[in-house]
């Protein structure tokens, strides 16, 4: 089964106070506008290293045709 490594010993009952802490601390109204911020920055990240990824594919290609001509 997958498991993250930067939790891995927290059982049932430690994720349970730290989800309750959670609450505390933003209360329930403030989590879904901390969970809309965050899907939208990993939404951003993986845009952005979309691009980067299809310019460096690009960059070969045109440098091939560059030396042939």
């Amino acid at each position: 089964m997958y498991s993250l490594a930067f939790i891995g010993g927290v059982g049932s009952g430690e994720l349970l106070l730290i989800l309750l802490v959670f609450f505390v601390m933003f209360g329930a109204k403030r989590i879904p506008e901390l969970a809309r911020g965050l899907g939208k920055g990993i939404r951003e990240f993986k845009n952005a290293t979309k691009e980067l990824k299809e310019e460096l594919e690009e960059q070969p290609h045109e440098r091939k045709g560059e030396s042939l001509e």
